[in-house]
């Protein structure tokens, strides 16, 4: 799975949300910047998922491309 191209501009325009993100995943800011460039799995990671469905007020089919991930309730 991977995260829609317009998701990934917009963690990568917002710094703020890049730190959530990373905070939520536990990883570097090297990492980081890895995982956007290569649109990596790990961006969809349950706690990834959650910090971009509160910042971005979006849902996981919106986030993800050929979404297959049940809606969750925070």
């Amino acid at each position: 799975m991977k995260i829609r191209p317009l998701v990934l501009w917009a963690i990568k325009g917002n710094p703020d949300l890049r730190l959530k993100i990373r905070t939520a995943l536990g990883i570097s800011n090297p990492t980081m910047t890895r995982l956007l460039q290569s649109n990596s799995d790990d961006l969809t990671k349950a706690s990834s998922l959650e910090v971009l469905r509160e910042e971005l007020k979006l849902t996981n089919e919106e986030i993800l491309e050929n979404s297959e991930i049940p809606e969750t309730q925070s």
